[in-house]
């Protein structure tokens, strides 16, 4: 059993591969606490698809992927507001036609037969091939979400529950929300290189998810979800290892699989409160 569990870590790939998810745990968990919180999930999903051309013209032109995924958003975010413009087109449609667009253009550069091999990552991940380098950003922009989470709380907690009074506390629900979706940039740009435009979502929100089923504090729920994520990282580094999978398809693989345990578990365990006691009778 020992040998099983420490075989993996003889390759330095696997080693690097699991400090990627380290950092992607510490980053995504606690920040899908509040994307959950304030129902932010689509906005999620929708953000990760609106940078994906900018990450794909990055990485073809060698330049870093946050340059490219901060184009790509700044992009989305301006056409979004000129599509709502548009006299007969709502906010929620304006979303929808945009990032549509965007991921589809997104996908042509990057399955286009004179792109280069290997730019289908982008889309689904290669936490196996991340260098010192990608460890390196990953780690700084890790650190920078649990700071930035760490000097926010109140007001985001503020904003959270009580939008209407919490202008009188110094705090705005507006700014509390614009901040999460700055952050969720950040977050994404992190998880990226592992997961992939595809699967980032997964880590954003089903370890966050799960933590919520189990703690109403959010103090701890951002642990768990930290916890959660960056042990299902290790999981999923094991399951690909040894089932010869793809590393971020097992990754978020195992986070729903955590997800849909524990909901059944308290289902299951609801379930049993509610049913009736039975009646011992001795004859």
């Amino acid at each position: 059993m020992w040998r099983a569990l420490a075989e993996p870590w003889h390759s330095g790939i696997v080693r690097h591969a699991a400090v990627e998810a380290v950092l992607i745990g510490a980053a995504c968990g606690p920040l899908g606490c509040w994307i959950v919180f304030y129902r932010l999930a689509y906005s999620a999903e929708s953000l990760a698809h609106s940078m994906f051309p900018g990450l794909v013209l990055a990485a073809l032109a060698g330049a870093p992927l946050l340059l490219g995924g901060a184009g790509g958003a700044l992009a989305a975010a301006v056409a979004i507001a000129l599509a709502g413009r548009v006299r007969g087109t709502g906010a929620d449609n304006a979303v929808a036609v945009v990032i549509t667009a965007m991921f589809g253009l997104g996908v042509l550069l990057a399955l286009s037969p004179s792109s280069p091999p290997g730019i289908e990552n982008l889309l689904f991940g290669d936490i196996l091939g991340a260098s010192n380098t990608d460890l390196a950003l990953a780690g700084g922009l890790a650190a920078l979400v649990v700071v930035a989470l760490r000097l926010a709380h109140w007001r985001l907690l503020t904003a959270g529950f009580d939008p209407g009074g919490a202008r009188a506390l110094g705090a705005s629900a507006p700014v509390a929300e614009a901040a999460v979706l700055v952050l969720l940039a950040v977050a994404i740009l992190v998880a990226v290189q592992g997961m992939g435009n595809l699967l980032v979502v997964a880590v954003l929100v089903a370890p966050a998810a799960t933590a919520r089923m189990l703690t109403q504090r959010m103090g701890p729920m951002m642990a768990l979800a930290a916890v959660f994520a960056a042990g299902c990282g290790i999981g999923g580094l094991y399951a690909s290892y040894y089932l010869d999978i793809a590393a971020g398809a097992a990754i978020a693989l195992a986070m729903v699989a955590l997800y849909v345990v524990t909901r059944s578990a308290r289902t299951l365990r609801a379930a049993g409160r509610r049913a009736p006691a039975r009646r011992i009778s001795i004859a």
